[in-house]
C-alpha cells in the first residue's frame, strides 16, 4: 500500500494543506500560476505552508522536513535527460495511468498552464507504465510537429525520455496476443522517431519541487 502524502497549495483556488491528490488537484487545475508540492508527513506540509512557497517551491532551498529542492548548478543536464529550474508553462505535460504493471494502460497530454486535456488514449489492454509514458511523449511530439509548434513537452519518466532520445524502447514485456495492441503502437512510435525530427524541448518534470505533473491520474 502506497504511503500517504500530504499536499501544500500555496497559490490556488483555496490555499491550504490537503491529504489527497484529488483535493490538491481540485484547487490547482485551471488556476494560472498555481504553486503546490507534496510532502511525506502532515507536519512537514504544515510547516512548509506556514513558511510560504519561496524556499519550498520551484528553485527553493532545502527546509526542515522536506526532501529539499536543488538549485542552480546542482541541476545537471545530460545528453539523454534534460531538466529545468522553472516551469515552462507553454508546454504539454504527459502522464500514464495503469491498473497493474503490466496491466491496462492509458495516457494523456494536458496543457501545463490550464490542465485542459489535449489528447488521451486507452485503455490499452496490456502494457507497462514506462511504455505508456513513452507513447504519451511521442504522441505529444507528433501532434506538435503536425501543428508546427515548438512547445515544450514534460514527462516524469526518466526511462521513457531515454527511450525517446534513443528512438527505441528497452522492455522485457513479451510480444504475444495479450500485448499485440501496445506493441503495434510502440512500433509506430519508434518508426515516427526514426523518420522525423523535432525542435521541441523534452524536459523532466521535477515532482519533488513542483508537485505532481498536471497530467497525473491520481492513482497513488
Amino acid at each position: 500500500m502506497a504511503k500517504q502524502k500530504f499536499y501544500v497549495v500555496w497559490e490556488g483556488k483555496q490555499p491550504g494543506v490537503y491529504s489527497t491528490w484529488a483535493e490538491c488537484q481540485a484547487q490547482t487545475d485551471h488556476y494560472t500560476g498555481a504553486k503546490y508540492k507534496s510532502y511525506e508527513s502532515k507536519a512537514a506540509a504544515e510547516a512548509a505552508y506556514k513558511a510560504g512557497w519561496k524556499g519550498n517551491w520551484g528553485t527553493g532551498a532545502k527546509t526542515s522536513g522536506t526532501t529539499g529542492a536543488k538549485t542552480g548548478s546542482s541541476y545537471k543536464r545530460s545528453a539523454i535527460v534534460e531538466t529545468s529550474e522553472e516551469i515552462d508553462y507553454d508546454s504539454i505535460s504527459v502522464d500514464v495511468g495503469t491498473r497493474g504493471n503490466p496491466g491496462p494502460v492509458e495516457y494523456k497530454g494536458v496543457d501545463t498552464q490550464t490542465g485542459d486535456i489535449i489528447f488521451s488514449c486507452g485503455p490499452i489492454k496490456k502494457g507497462t507504465n514506462n511504455l505508456g509514458e513513452f507513447l504519451a511523449i511521442v504522441h505529444a511530439l507528433a501532434l506538435l510537429h503536425q501543428e508546427g509548434s515548438k512547445r515544450t513537452v514534460y514527462s516524469d519518466s526518466v526511462n521513457a525520455m531515454k527511450w525517446v532520445k534513443q528512438k527505441k524502447v528497452a522492455t522485457t514485456l513479451p510480444r504475444d496476443a495479450s500485448t499485440a495492441e501496445i506493441w503495434e503502437l510502440i512500433d509506430r512510435a519508434e518508426h515516427w522517431l526514426r523518420t522525423h525530427t523535432y525542435e521541441n524541448k523534452l524536459l523532466k518534470w521535477q515532482t519533488k519541487q513542483w508537485g505532481e505533473i498536471k497530467a497525473d491520474y491520481g492513482r497513488k
